[in-house]
């Protein structure tokens, strides 16, 4: 749980802080590409994809996601030792697509190829909160028990017309639905949401973030920027007016906002995101990553407020910088 004292360099609880509370040392995240598809594509529930979707299923940034899964996990850790050499455990992250969309033999049969690789300790598995039947989410618990298990729901969106909107093809009641048969294992559940999908407005996006904590019993949160990117449904919506890029002020003052009525047990696994320079429309701004994670920190200080500061409705005691 994250307790802000004066003086800390960050004002919430950081994925970091999390894994070191765990394993007391760095930890990687490793994405690969499991081989999976998505429902929305595949004509299981809809076709096309969710309109901000790239090709790739936001796996834009997997060093090698065409190889073996034993051999991406290593081809990854090994471009991140350059930077953290002395790193010696991992999260293997089945990102892009759907990861638990397929029969639980297959499902087990690409888990089981990298849970077994040296070093590793923990699963991350990102999924559709309408891919998890009994079946599976048995198999999670079995998993959750053997090492560090998070399952990663993408939402999006509160909201059923901007679900519609971007073809979303599940509601709101199905994601309530999932986290609660995770929960009943024990499993860890990170929401993701995206900030500036058409059509919401500053008061839908921290209503999003607001439904999230209070009505699912989830562990992380993951909020991230909507980055257009090319050759995808939504570019043309960019292109006739319909969507309105937000700028690095409005996004931090709004993540700032939406911090400080995050209860301050969820961990923030994430508040921006990557997106490949060859493929991004906008915002530009984003491609600074570090300056716009600064910024947070920047403005939380110049508030004096911090994660959770809000997160009962009520003001409560701020301490100042």
């Amino acid at each position: 749980m994250f307790s802000f004292k004066k003086g800390d360099s960050k004002r919430y609880y950081t994925w970091n802080d999390a894994l070191r509370e765990t394993f007391d040392e760095k930890i990687f995240k490793v994405p690969i590409d499991g081989g999976f598809d998505c429902p929305n594509r595949d004509g299981t529930v809809a076709h096309g994809g969710c309109t901000f979707c790239s090709v790739s299923g936001s796996g834009d940034m997997i060093v090698a996601p065409s190889d073996p899964l034993p051999i991406q996990f290593r081809k990854e850790v090994d471009q991140m030792h350059k930077k953290w050499p002395n790193t010696k455990q991992y999260i293997v992250y089945f990102q892009n697509f759907t990861n638990t969309h397929a029969p639980l033999e297959v499902i087990k049969h690409r888990f089981e190829q990298v849970v077994n690789e040296e070093g590793v300790v923990g699963l991350s598995i990102g999924t559709r909160p309408d891919c998890l039947p009994d079946d599976v989410i048995e198999y999670l618990a079995e998993l959750n028990q053997r090492l560090y298990l998070w399952v990663e729901l993408g939402l999006q969106t509160t909201y059923e017309e901007t679900s519609d909107m971007i073809n979303r093809a599940h509601d709101y009641q199905t994601y309530l639905d999932a986290v609660a048969k995770l929960r009943q294992h024990n499993i860890n559940v990170c929401t993701h949401l995206i900030n500036g999908l058409p059509g919401e407005s500053y008061e839908m996006m921290m209503e999003n973030v607001r439904r999230c904590v209070t009505d699912s019993d989830i562990q992380g949160i993951k909020i991230h920027l909507l980055h257009l990117m090319t050759n995808t449904k939504m570019e043309k919506d960019y292109l006739e007016g319909r969507l309105q890029l937000l700028t690095q002020e409005e996004y931090t003052n709004l993540i700032c906002d939406q911090l400080e009525i995050i209860p301050n047990d969820i961990i923030i696994h994430r508040l921006t995101g990557d997106a490949p320079r060859d493929t991004i429309i906008g915002p530009m701004w984003s491609l600074k990553k570090w300056e716009v994670l600064n910024g947070f920190d920047t403005e939380l200080r110049r508030r004096g407020t911090y994660q959770g500061i809000y997160a009962n409705g009520e003001k409560g005691e701020i301490i100042h910088a």
